[in-house]
């Protein structure tokens, strides 16, 4: 318990930036123009949260935890600021932008240099955070555990404090072995733990027995493994095509034991750092950086996409906000939508029309877009316009995202001659397409000067002209007109009405793309997959939820996938399964928001139907066995609650064509969220792995309602590793959850 804050300090001890943190000093915090209050900032002594005093008439102190920071951000960047500080106070502003829904800090700082000196230190803080292992994370976190269960500060351990630790880490035991626990580790018989013994019971508590019987299997040098017995290990268990040069370069990352290190062994410390890290993750690390071909057309990929990106919460009276876009953009989203209406003083707005969602600026939106666009990745991204303005304001439209986005924004199609299929995402690098309707065909756009329409009408068959609520209705295959301004610079996604594949076929250019609600998308995936695949190897084809989902709740996704639609476009802003999905689907290739499609969704000879299997290049029939063997560090979901114990267990979730989806479990453990341990099998035929995903799923059991989530994480099956392999969780936002994770053995064989 002497460790306290060493979780924050690991390797930042006696660093300036640290003790500018845990010095403190005042900041003003900003809500609005005219509530703008001083407040005194200070990293508590763990080093892991951060102290604020709120209220000074009452005392009242507040604290947030460096575990729950997104990002922290420079100048007037989030829309708070923007709106309720003046430009010249600029360089004095800062954000603290948090996980989930949690209100973005704004906070101004007395000058520019203090200003960045308290981004400079958080981020490093942060960082430091960030880099710890997930066994360093799960140390620090039962130590701090162990404080907490220190109630009179001795730095001692009574069997009353014990057992309060032990509810505190998420696991309930009986008075009974309690208190075998505690005589076995008093060697003192003084009627506490202190020192050593304290050691002796934490060594006791994170002792683990399927690590003693995998070790043991390869540990056949002077009871250590050699290089030689690593290799053995990596060759035999893993399954990676690995090298002695490889097992070597792991010892000296992960042996903290300096002997063995020169001996060229692994203790089992050093084995147990080495299952933790991101070398033995399911997740395959060469996947990590974008490792596809990038130079395929641009609708050969599935994209990442976001649909009504400028909303918070729900469709009905939910806020719209700039930061929704920061959010969807750094999660990679390569497709966000803007719906514009027209808004006062002549400056076009977005929001959801006819409902009481709050509006923004079409200006500021452009701009944060342009600011945030290319932070995760390089590859471009489409604005997808849901236009109802005036003709007025649509040119105001144009003018604001031809000169914010200047040279980033494609204005004419690439290359001296007319276009005949898309370019790739890697011609793309930093470009922006706009998504819209259009007044004609793309060959005008070699001739500007010969067009003289200065406006002309378009039908408004896209989400505007779809029943999405009762007072839309009326509006179904109306007319607008649009501006020849915004009009131009629509290149490679020129929206149309869809009116059947072969029509597409026939009249329809590679960049005329059209779409679809998802029940309408639905029902072509079920009844004429193959078509839609065909369609969908020349054109782009976007889906979206339907108007009823007023929640802001997801569809999913996979089907439309199989069926090659390249934007499927999801809710972010609603944490769901669906979006889960999505998060895996879009986890390889460098996360970088677009993912190759199957080569035989994208070859014309093909005839793949997931619907009805036939034989084909696509049928590469694959067993996956999975033994979930155990857990560790599982959070409590009713902090609250000190006796408030969870009652763990996996679900392996299988998702792709119709005849793979799967679903297994295991049963449930009582009373144990800190290492239950199932070993339990499972084994599912996969026919299409191209296409299949698989989730992990832990929740805690509940006999008389639905069971809660306690993590998740999902991959694509092609990026799953072989052997045994940590599985970290994620919650329900999709963040990671600190040293939480599942312990698994993978092994992925050619089927019969």
């Amino acid at each position: 318990m002497e460790a306290n804050g060493t979780a924050g300090r690991h390797g930042l001890e006696g660093d300036p930036d640290l003790q500018f943190l845990l010095a403190g000093g005042s900041l003003t915090k900003v809500r609005s123009r005219s509530w703008q209050k001083v407040r005194f900032y200070k990293l508590q002594e763990d080093c892991k949260t951060v102290w604020y005093e709120s209220n000074k008439f009452f005392k009242r102190k507040q604290t947030f935890s460096i575990d729950d920071v997104d990002s922290v951000r420079n100048g007037r960047q989030s829309e708070g600021l923007n709106k309720n500080t003046k430009p010249t106070e600029e360089d004095r502003c800062f954000s603290i932008v948090f996980k989930g829904r949690k209100k973005v800090l704004d906070l101004m700082a007395g000058d520019d240099q203090e200003a960045d000196r308290w981004v400079k230190a958080l981020n490093k803080v942060i960082g430091n955070m960030r880099s710890l292992s997930r066994q360093q994370k799960g140390e620090h976190w039962i130590i701090d555990c162990m404080r907490k269960a220190d109630k009179n500060d001795d730095n001692k351990m009574n069997l009353k404090e014990l057992k309060r630790f032990l509810r505190h880490i998420n696991i309930e035991v009986d008075d009974t072995y309690a208190e075998e626990l505690f005589k076995k580790c008093d060697h003192s018989n003084s009627g506490s733990l202190e020192d050593s013994e304290i050691k002796h019971f934490y060594d006791l508590l994170t002792h683990r027995e399927e690590i003693d019987v995998i070790y043991g299997n390869y540990a056949q040098t002077e009871g250590q493994m050699s290089m030689r017995d690593f290799l053995n290990f990596l060759l035999n268990e893993q399954r990676e095509e690995t090298t002695t040069a490889d097992a070597v370069r792991l010892i000296d990352k992960y042996e903290m034991d300096e002997t063995a290190k020169q001996k060229k062994h692994m203790t089992k410390d050093g084995f147990l750092m080495y299952l933790q890290h991101e070398d033995c993750a399911i997740f395959n690390p060469a996947h990590k950086d974008v490792y596809q071909d990038m130079n395929q057309p641009l609708n050969h990929y599935y994209i990442s996409s976001s649909h009504n990106t400028y909303l918070t919460k729900d469709q009905l009276k939910g806020p719209s906000s700039t930061e929704a876009y920061i959010r969807a953009l750094m999660k990679s989203c390569r497709c966000v939508e803007l719906d514009c209406w027209d808004g006062a003083n002549g400056e076009p707005v977005i929001y959801h029309g006819y409902t009481l969602t709050s509006k923004i600026l079409f200006r500021d939106v452009i701009q944060v877009i342009k600011d945030y666009a290319f932070k995760t990745s390089d590859y471009p991204v489409i604005l997808s316009l849901e236009n109802h303005c005036s003709v007025d304001q649509q040119r105001l439209m144009a003018h604001h995202i031809v000169s914010i986005l200047g040279d980033a924004l494609v204005t004419k199609p690439l290359g001296t001659n007319l276009p005949t299929t898309f370019p790739s995402p890697q011609e793309l690098k930093g470009k922006f397409l706009v998504k819209g309707k259009r007044l004609n065909k793309l060959d005008t756009a070699f001739s500007y000067n010969n067009n003289t329409m200065e406006e002309g009408s378009v039908s408004e068959e896209d989400e505007a002209a779809e029943q999405e609520n009762g007072q839309r209705a009326h509006q179904k295959k109306s007319k607008i007109k649009l501006a020849r301004e915004l009009s131009d610079i629509v290149i490679y996604c020129k929206s149309v009405h869809f009116n059947g594949f072969e029509h597409a076929r026939e009249n329809l250019a590679f960049y005329e793309m059209s779409s679809f609600k998802e029940s309408k998308a639905f029902n072509l995936a079920d009844s004429s997959a193959t078509a839609f695949i065909h369609h969908n190897m020349d054109k782009l084809s976007r889906i979206y939820p339907a108007g009823s989902r007023t929640d802001s709740s997801n569809y999913n996704p996979v089907p439309l996938w199989n069926a090659g639609c390249q934007i499927v476009a999801l809710n972010f802003q609603t944490p769901s399964k669906e979006m889960h999905i999505n998060q895996g689907r879009f986890l390889s290739n460098g996360a970088c928001g677009y993912i190759l499609k199957p080569e035989f969704q994208r070859t014309t000879s093909s005839d793949f139907d997931p619907n009805v299997l036939s034989r084909g290049p696509w049928l590469r029939h694959k067993t996956l066995h999975v033994m979930v063997i155990s857990a560790q560090q599982l959070p409590k979901l009713n902090v609250e609650k000190q006796k408030s114990i969870v009652d763990p267990l996996v679900r392996v979730e299988i998702y792709g064509v119709p005849t793979d989806n799967a679903s297994k479990e295991t049963h449930y453990i009582d009373n144990n969220g800190f290492n239950p341990m199932w070993n339990e099998r499972f084994q599912f035929d996969i026919l299409v792995p191209e296409l299949a995903m698989v989730r992990f799923v832990v929740e805690d059991y509940d006999t008389t309602s639905q069971n809660d989530l306690i993590g998740q994480y999902c991959l694509p099956l092609t990026s799953v590793q072989n052997g045994y392999r940590n599985v970290p969780l994620l919650n329900k936002n999709g963040d990671a959850i600190g040293s939480s994770g599942l312990f698994v053995h993978i092994m992925l064989l050619d089927g019969e």
